[in-house]
């Protein structure tokens, strides 16, 4: 990249930064941090754990907008003088590294324009994310597994915690089904991306002639609704099971029957929750992820159709998948979506998700 050509990016990079404070009203969102921190000083902040923790998210979300704006902004004065100083210089290497800090703060920049158009209703919520293999047992179970540290690791590079509200352990290797709430500002708004089947096709680990398998499990994802949301559940409705927590060990392990289901019997609606040690935890907790299911299916019925919030349902197999993953007999992730490509497997395994995600996401915004 040419001088001419780096000083033309910089100048694009100074017209969106004052678009986006102007969009942003930075002044009013700086007094609303100082009016939230005013209030998480009150004594009673903490008498009602729930609010408390509305507040503080709040508060973390906004701190993070205004801080990454301040520092794109900072970004971009410190490249326009490292121009200038390129500039009189004419040293190669200078020059080098600064296009090598202008591409950067271009995608850092994308990124951010991202960030803050995750302005639908729910996409600042928490998320509750369900994995469920499809057919082919141990395959399909290896391969739920597989997804499970996928997004655990996602989850880890957001700096985003991750509980397991229910697993069920495959009975060779791998999951029949968890349960993850995973806690952070815009979870679902990013995870909502990842709704749909996901294909693995690779040679079997578990084949002992080395065939290749093709194998599925979808991933269901809703966000985790809060008590202001008005849903009318009818006890009489409701079928509640309690049993003993099966999970991988440890703390996922009691002697007692606290693991809760619930079945919402006019709709067939199930959910589980063994993630407390208490059984009256786990049954608010499935309480929670029941009506956020039953929301979702009053908002489908009303648009006849699926919604942005629960996404597609598909039967879990050929011609349905979203994504697929493919490590033989080459290496490629492609999104069916967007057509989105990329060739290190591994990576994305690792939780390197945000291209795939990044790139449904503006995908939708066109």
């Amino acid at each position: 990249m040419e001088l001419v050509e780096i000083r033309q990016e910089l100048d694009k990079m100074a017209k969106v930064i004052a678009d986006f404070r102007g969009s942003l009203d930075l002044d009013q969102k700086r007094a609303r941090i100082a009016e939230l921190e005013e209030e998480m000083t009150a004594p009673e902040f903490w008498d009602d754990q729930q609010a408390a923790q509305t507040v503080i998210n709040e508060v973390n979300g906004l701190k993070e907008l205004v801080h990454n704006f301040d520092k794109h902004e900072e970004t971009l004065e410190n490249l326009d003088v490292s121009y200038e100083l390129v500039k009189e210089e004419a040293d190669e290497d200078l020059r080098e590294e600064l296009e090598s800090e202008v591409q950067q703060l271009r995608v850092d920049l994308d990124n951010f324009e991202l960030y803050i158009l995750l302005s639908e209703p729910y996409d600042k919520n928490n998320a509750i994310l369900e994995l469920h293999p499809g057919a082919g047992g141990t395959e399909s179970q290896d391969w739920a597994s597989m997804l499970l540290r996928m997004y655990t690791r996602w989850a880890e590079r957001k700096n985003f915690k991750v509980e397991t509200m229910d697993y069920l352990p495959g009975d060779e290797a791998g999951v029949k089904s968890v349960t993850l709430l995973i806690k952070g500002h815009n979870a679902y708004g990013y995870l909502k991306a990842e709704k749909g089947v996901h294909r693995l096709v690779r040679i079997s680990p578990f084949d002992s002639s080395g065939r290749r398998h093709t194998s599925f499990v979808s991933c269901e994802v809703m966000p985790e609704l809060d008590d202001n949301i008005d849903i009318d559940v009818n006890t009489e409705d409701l079928k509640i099971d309690t049993y003993r927590s099966s999970g991988a060990g440890g703390q996922h392990v009691n002697t007692t029957d606290s693991a809760v289901r619930i079945t919402h019997t006019p709709t067939n609606t199930v959910v589980t929750c063994q993630s407390e040690r208490s059984q009256i935890k786990n049954r608010e907790q499935a309480m929670k992820m029941l009506k956020a299911k039953l929301y979702q299916l009053e908002i489908e019925k009303q648009q006849q159709e699926l919604n942005e919030i629960r996404g597609e349902q598909k039967e879990i197999g050929w011609g349905s998948q979203i994504r697929s993953y493919v490590f033989h007999p080459y290496s490629m992730v492609k999104d069916h979506r967007t057509n989105h490509e990329i060739g290190n497997t591994q990576g994305v395994m690792d939780g390197d998700l945000d291209p795939f995600i990044n790139s449904y996401l503006r995908s939708r915004m066109d």
